[in-house]
C-alpha cells in the first residue's frame, strides 16, 4: 500500500513538475509533418477524355503551415508539373499552389487527414498556359481533395514511439496551434485535471 502511495505521489510530483502536456496530448511539430509530406506524398494522377484530352499532374515539394494564417486550418504549398495533350496540341506548364484544409484525427487509423480542401491561390509558368489552367483548376481541386481524403497527412508511428502508441489510443480530439498539430488525451484541452 505505501509503495502505491508512494507511486501515486512521485507521478503527482512529476505532473505538477511537467504542466501535465506529456499525460494529456501529443505534440506533432510543422518540420515533422513537413518531413513526412516529403517522404509519403508524391500525388500523381492522369485524366484523360478519349479522342479529346489527356491530362498528366504530379504534385511535388509539398510543404504545410499550420495554424498561421487561419486558426484551424493547415495551409499547404507545393509545385505541381502539369502536361496536356488535346486536339489542340501539348501544352506544358508549372504550377506553385496553394491550399487550405482542416486537419481530422482519424484514431482508428493513427492518422491525420485534411479535410475541406480548397485551391486559395496558384501561379502559372509560362503565363501563356493561364487560360488552360483556369479551366483545369476545378478538376484538380476535386482531384486533390479526393487524394487528400484517401491518404493522410502523417501517420503515427507507433512501433517506434510509445508516446505516438498512447496517442492513438487515448486520443479524444486534434487542435491546431500555430506550427503545430496537437493530439488531445482529454477532453478540455491541455490543462492537467
Amino acid at each position: 500500500m505505501k509503495k502505491t502511495l508512494l507511486g501515486f505521489s512521485a507521478l503527482m510530483f512529476t505532473c505538477l513538475l511537467t504542466g501535465c502536456n506529456q499525460l494529456t496530448q501529443y505534440t506533432l511539430s510543422e518540420q515533422k509533418i513537413n518531413d513526412y509530406l516529403q517522404k509519403h506524398n508524391e500525388y500523381k494522377q492522369q485524366i484523360s477524355i478519349p479522342g479529346l484530352l489527356d491530362t498528366q499532374i504530379l504534385l511535388t515539394k509539398l510543404q504545410s503551415q499550420i495554424g498561421r494564417t487561419d486558426p484551424d486550418k493547415v495551409s499547404l504549398s507545393g509545385d505541381a508539373k502539369v502536361s496536356i495533350t488535346s486536339i489542340l496540341g501539348k501544352q506544358s506548364a508549372n504550377l506553385n499552389l496553394t491550399l487550405k484544409a482542416k486537419p481530422v484525427f482519424d484514431r482508428e487509423k493513427g492518422a491525420i487527414f485534411l479535410t475541406e480542401i480548397k485551391l486559395t491561390n496558384y501561379s502559372v509558368q509560362p503565363e501563356k498556359s493561364l487560360a488552360l489552367m483556369n479551366a483545369v483548376m476545378p478538376y484538380l481541386n476535386q482531384l486533390l481533395k479526393a487524394y487528400f481524403s484517401q491518404k493522410p497527412a502523417y501517420v503515427l508511428n507507433t512501433d517506434k514511439s510509445k508516446s505516438a502508441a498512447l496517442a492513438k489510443k487515448l486520443a479524444k480530439g486534434l487542435e491546431v496551434k500555430p506550427g503545430a498539430l496537437v493530439i488531445l488525451f482529454n477532453d478540455y484541452g491541455p490543462e492537467c485535471s
